[in-house]
């Protein structure tokens, strides 16, 4: 497992969860849940906590950027102008070029407006910046967004904040035989079982926030899905047993005692 690195927009990371910053009581919270993930990637809602303002409270102050990649991202931007002008104002800040890319169609379901998201990465990858669109689990809007040139996709497991889980594992398989980048599901994951499942599919990664943030306990949730997720990648890597109707033998049929 120490060799088994995830790789993701030129860079090397050991953990596969990427995690969120909203909805902890504070910034004291969100640093601890953070640090009990393993995570090295911390995503940030640009339009909603302060991380571009130094004379106000700064996430910034509480999460070291030389520790851990700050993925800002364009959470509650319903418009192609309103994604494009937050990455903008990311990366006038200083945080980078690598963003997280939320175009919202629907305000009950918060689906994303995939005709929009695939305008936005199309003008975000043409200025450089390094794009991790969140998608619905459609092997076709998936496909056309590596084709524009995207870091990874990121399809969706059921709404989010949702905690249902993986609902459709069938359109994930397909958006993972037809990759040719990283995978990594965005939204819906509930619990360390729903995260181990993705990572078993052979997902690249993960992204939790509300999982996390909304438990009963987020620093013990945070590390149930640090395990959810290193055990699901080991035992994809491990290769599990075929499915049958019928029962194996688990003892060897050979030389049995008559």
């Amino acid at each position: 497992m120490k060799e088994d690195f995830f790789e993701l927009a030129g860079q090397r990371f050991t953990s596969r969860l990427i995690v969120g910053t909203g909805k902890y009581r504070d910034f004291a919270e969100t640093r601890a849940a953070i640090e009990a993930s393993g995570a090295e990637i911390v995503t940030v809602a640009v339009r909603r906590v302060n991380i571009t303002d130094p004379s106000q409270e700064n996430l910034l102050d509480y999460i070291d950027p030389k520790k851990y990649q700050i993925l800002p991202n364009t959470a509650g931007c319903y418009t192609v102008e309103e994604a494009v002008r937050t990455c903008r104002l990311a990366r006038e800040a200083g945080v980078g070029d690598l963003v997280k890319l939320e175009v919202i169609g629907d305000q009950r379901t918060l689906f994303p407006d995939v005709p929009a998201t695939l305008e936005a990465a199309r003008i975000l990858v043409k200025e450089g910046f390094r794009v991790l669109p969140y998608i619905t689990d459609d092997p076709v809007a998936c496909l056309r967004l590596a084709e524009i040139g995207c870091a990874a996709v990121m399809p969706l497991a059921a709404p989010i904040g949702s905690g249902l889980g993986i609902r459709n594992p069938y359109n994930l398989r397909i958006i993972l035989e037809q990759a040719k980048l990283p995978v990594i599901v965005d939204a819906g994951v509930g619990t360390a079982s729903d995260a181990a499942l993705a990572m078993e599919l052979g997902c690249d990664g993960l992204l939790i926030n509300s999982a996390i943030a909304s438990a009963k306990d987020p620093i013990a949730m945070a590390r149930a899905m640090r395990m959810g997720v290193e055990a699901g990648r080991l035992a994809y890597l491990a290769g599990r047993i075929e499915q049958k109707l019928y029962a194996t033998a688990s003892s060897p049929l050979g030389g049995l005692i008559r």
